[in-house]
This record gives structure tokens, C-alpha cells and sequence, in this order.
């Protein structure tokens, strides 16, 4: 009888960029593989860990002067609706939505190009071409959705989603929506819907990635009832925005590498026998 113990994911950090949502500022993550057959068990851990999924890596903000990028997720059970979340439901009611499984296509990457080049020309992904744009779809070792949304009346591609499926919630890795409809308010109405697919799977959040406080790209997540964030190894509820606007560090406040990685819970990953 061999007995197989599983190998514990190696963490790294980023060398220190500019920081793509508050200027002047430098980040830097903390980031590991997301492979094999524990891929499911990671991705459910660290997720619930303040980490988030780009591609077949996970990750999450390791900043040593700046803590302002807060992993948030709305309590399903404790949302309900604004006057303005409501008017936004009911504009896009007619919108039909499709669930499948995580494939590319060309009307997706055409719509994904006329977000960008609208709202973040001058983002990270600006220069995506369609083969990495397939590659941030198709590559997932964890169960994942492409949600999209069309219009009924003329096929047209509307909105999309990339989600995955974890074990307590829905994680919305990254959306994009036709940029010529301001006024639908599609972001938010696929975050309604989200919440709306979550509820009925008996599923008890909704993970919206980081919310920057200070940061414009970021505000709309804070207008969601029920809204937690991640702060010193737990999730705390937003009840006030304005106590989370101070992200200053003093220069000893981000604990070492070393000891971040020890800080993680990994999932329990039991020997295999053979």
C-alpha cells in the first residue's frame, strides 16, 4: 500500500508596481497556483480567506504602506433592494440570460473590446487580444459559469459574467456589459441578478472582488445592502463606508511574508492511498 501525502501550495509575492486604482500609490500581491486535484479546495479556502481568481492563480493585496483594497462580498440573507436597485431590475427585466459552461466566443470578445475601449482604455487589459481574452474564460481548474445576457428581440449580446461556484456563494471573477447603454445600469443589475441566482441555490453570498474606498471604479459595490469586507482575518459588515477609509499603514503594520503564509488556513487534504 503506498500512501501519496499532498504537496502544500507554494506562495509568492509580485514585485512592487503602481497601484492601478489609487495614484501614488505601490502594490504588491501574494499569490499561488491554483492546480490538481485540491484546486476546488483551495479556491473555496482562500476565497473565504479575502483571496480572489484570475485565471489558474489565486491571489490577494500584500501592499507594506497601504491596506485600502478590501475583499468584499454581499450577505445574501441580509440584502434587500434600493429605489435605484429596483428601477435598475425592472429596466433590465427583459433580458435573457444564458448559463454555460466557461467557452469564449467572438460576440463576447467584441463586447469585452467595446467595454474596454469605453470605460478602461487605459486599464491592465487594455491591450487583451483574443487569445488571452480565451485564456482568462477557458482556463479554470474550479467550476465556473459564463453568465451572459441578451436582449431577446435581437440576439444581441448585452452583459457577461465570469463566475464561479463555490461552496458557500457565487465569486464574479470579472463582468462586462454593452457601454452604450449607460443608463440600463447593467453592472448593477448583474449583481442583482447574482444575488437573485445565489438565493435560489441556497447559496449564502455573492463575492464582488475589492472594494477600494477612494477609488470611483470601485463605489458602486459599497451601495449593496449586506456588503462585508475582509479586515484582519475576518468578515465585517459595512455598516459605515466612512469607517474604512483610512487605509494608511504604519511601516510595520504588514506582518512578513513568512508570517502572512502562515497565517493562511488551508483546506484539510487527507493522503490518497494506492
Amino acid at each position: 500500500m503506498r500512501h501519496t501525502l499532498p504537496i502544500a501550495p507554494q506562495f509568492y509575492v509580485t514585485a512592487p508596481q503602481p497601484c492601478p486604482y489609487l495614484e501614488g500609490r505601490i502594490e504588491r500581491k501574494l499569490f499561488t497556483a491554483l492546480q490538481g486535484e485540491g484546486a476546488d479546495q483551495l479556491n473555496n479556502s482562500l476565497s473565504q480567506q479575502g483571496f480572489r481568481r484570475s485565471q489558474n492563480v489565486l491571489y490577494r493585496p500584500s501592499c507594506t504602506d497601504c491596506a485600502a483594497c478590501l475583499s468584499a462580498r454581499i450577505d445574501v440573507s441580509a440584502f434587500s433592494p434600493t429605489k435605484s436597485q429596483k428601477r435598475a431590475a425592472r429596466r433590465n427585466a427583459h433580458l435573457q440570460r444564458r448559463a454555460t459552461s466557461p467557452w469564449a466566443t467572438d460576440d463576447q470578445y467584441e463586447l469585452f473590446r467595446r467595454y474596454l475601449d469605453t470605460r478602461h482604455a487605459d486599464g491592465g487589459m487594455a491591450d487583451m487580444d483574443v487569445f488571452e481574452f480565451a485564456a482568462m474564460i477557458e482556463e479554470t481548474p474550479i467550476r465556473s459559469r459564463v453568465v451572459e445576457y441578451a436582449d431577446p428581440k435581437s440576439g444581441n449580446l448585452i452583459a457577461v459574467s465570469l463566475t464561479d461556484v463555490l461552496d458557500d456563494g457565487l465569486s464574479m471573477v470579472y463582468s462586462f456589459y454593452d457601454p452604450n447603454q449607460p443608463q440600463s445600469s447593467l453592472g448593477t443589475y448583474m449583481i442583482l441578478d447574482h444575488i437573485d441566482i445565489a438565493r435560489e441555490a441556497g447559496l449564502p453570498y455573492v463575492y464582488l472582488g475589492y472594494w477600494v474606498p477612494g477609488s470611483p471604479k470601485m463605489g458602486y459595490k459599497v451601495k449593496f445592502a449586506g456588503l462585508e469586507v475582509y479586515v484582519k482575518g475576518g468578515w465585517q459588515r459595512v455598516d459605515d463606508p466612512e469607517a474604512f477609509t483610512d487605509s494608511t499603514h504604519h511601516p510595520l503594520s504588514t506582518a512578513p511574508i513568512a508570517e502572512q503564509v502562515a497565517n493562511i488556513q488551508l483546506p484539510d487534504r487527507h493522503p490518497t492511498k494506492g
